[in-house]
């Protein structure tokens, strides 16, 4: 079987109209985060690329928007299969470039299989609706498609947070413009390129361009572009919402979270710790859904600590594509001295380090925060990295105040001996998803996954609820006499 991305081949190019190289001639190269092993060098899209791709996208989606929808979703079936076939190539690329554990390059790859099939299913959905009118009158409503949608992707989950709102947005008659991050082209845009290739999408109607702030920045200023789904930190998403404000058009924006883990008195500690510390940890806590504060009941404290500082410490830590390991490293040194940064200002504050908090190389370990109080970095930043600060609260009510206390609002789990009693203070929490006796990082293609507040503006990912992203709603009238 030949290789889905030859990138020896596709090195210094963009895929827009076909492979060329970026108009700048701008490259990067593509880096182990384990190793600093060179892996491979892409082309850096520059605003002139953006400009280009968006024009031609716009020429490319109309013959796409009027294919009949059962010839959109057999392009969407076959890239799902196209990625089944080449899953232990793709698993590589998210190992090696984005520092994930195999279980979690795996698991990424079959939800992003799942994207791709619920996408392939929404062409043939019912589309409007049979409106009231006079006598002598039709008049209907229908969804159409947007015509060209800009995708801005991050680096974590790269892969499936790209075709999270590639695929829908495709599926339904849209023209895309995809803009990974640059940390991680290859498995968040070269891979999409090519499943999309092999399936048999006409030329045009995708364009990948991996690129910076700079094309980022273009595509979301671009007119022809209809509308931006963007994934990243809030910071970030507040500049593409201001930008894209000016020129009216959508945007969808996925941003970060501070999301709180729950332990009522009467949980079972033991399963809560391990839950705690897969929501704390998974992917060296480099996901939006990462539990970023344990909030826990005084009376079981001590006793959850203790058990979560064991999960802890039985983790192991270094390069996932040459052992079996736990967690992997942090995607870079910025990014590492970011997370040591927080921690170390928490300690000074008066936070007490119960393990972890010394980074080996590229690699930190999991690392279990007590006395961590509401004025702490560790409590009101979100830390993107494997950290478990621990709150201690008297009651249920402290709780939900403590977990309300932030401007995010993506997730929220709680742990409780009584699912009446977990729905209950569910029903207080101001996030977009709640768990009750589960962990933070949960996805599904099928639910609508979005937060409030700053993590987020409303819009929803996922299956049916794509239609309100990706399309407008146009009202049509018919009169039999055209004397009327």
């Amino acid at each position: 079987m030949t290789s889905l991305v030859d990138v020896d081949g596709l090195a210094g190019t963009v895929f827009s109209d076909g492979w060329r190289a970026a108009s700048g001639g701008a490259v990067v190269d593509v880096v182990e985060p384990a190793t600093g092993k060179t892996l491979a060098q892409v082309g850096v899209a520059c605003a002139s690329d953006v400009a280009r791709a968006a024009a031609g996208a716009a020429r490319a989606q109309q013959a796409w928007g009027a294919l009949p929808p059962a010839g959109r979703a057999a392009v969407l079936r076959r890239a799902a299969a196209v990625l089944e076939e080449h899953r232990a190539e793709v698993v590589q690329w998210l190992v090696r470039e984005g520092g994930a554990v195999r279980a979690k390059a795996e698991t990424e790859i079959a939800d992003a299989v799942e994207e791709l099939v619920q996408a392939a299913a929404l062409p043939t959905q019912p589309h409007g609706q049979v409106l009231p009118s006079g006598p002598g009158r039709s008049s209907l409503a229908r969804r159409v498609p947007l015509g060209v949608v800009g995708v801005i992707s991050p680096w974590n989950v790269p892969l499936l947070l790209a075709l999270r709102s590639v695929a829908p947005a495709l599926a339904l008659g849209n023209a895309v413009v995809l803009k990974p991050d640059v940390r991680t082209p290859v498995s968040g845009g070269l891979v999409v390129a090519r499943l999309f290739e092999e399936a048999g999408l006409p030329e045009g109607v995708l364009h990948v361009l991996p690129g910076d702030a700079q094309a980022g920045s273009a595509l979301t200023a671009d007119p022809t572009v209809a509308m931006v789904s963007f994934t990243g930190s809030t910071a970030v998403g507040r500049e593409v919402g201001a930008v894209a404000g000016r020129t009216l058009k959508r945007v969808s924006l996925e941003l970060g979270g501070n999301n709180a883990l729950i332990v009522l008195d009467d949980a079972g500690l033991e399963a809560a710790a391990a839950a705690g510390a897969f929501a704390s940890f998974f992917h060296q806590g480099q996901i939006c859904m990462a539990a970023g504060r344990h909030i826990v009941h005084a009376s079981v404290a001590e006793a959850y600590v203790r058990r979560l500082v064991e999960e802890a410490r039985r983790l192991t830590v270094g390069d996932p594509w040459a052992d079996r390991v736990d967690l992997g490293p942090v995607i870079d040194g910025r990014q590492l001295q970011r997370i040591h940064g927080i921690v170390g200002d928490s300690v000074a504050a008066g936070a007490e380090l119960r393990c972890g908090g010394v980074p080996d190389g590229p690699f930190y370990p999991p690392t279990v925060l007590t006395g961590v109080t509401r004025d702490m970095p560790a409590f009101t930043e979100e830390i993107f990295g494997p950290v478990a600060p621990v709150v201690v609260v008297q009651d249920d009510d402290e709780a939900v105040a403590v977990a309300n206390d932030t401007e995010y609002g993506l997730v929220a789990a709680i742990r409780t001996g009584s699912v009446e009693r977990g729905l209950h203070l569910a029903d207080r929490l101001r996030t977009g998803m709640i768990h009750v006796n589960d962990q933070t990082v949960n996805h599904q293609a099928v639910v609508p996954f979005g937060g409030f507040g700053a993590s987020g503006n409303g819009a929803r990912h996922g299956a049916q609820f794509a239609w309100d992203s990706y399309t407008q709603w146009q009202w049509i009238t018919a009169r039999g006499d055209e004397s009327a």
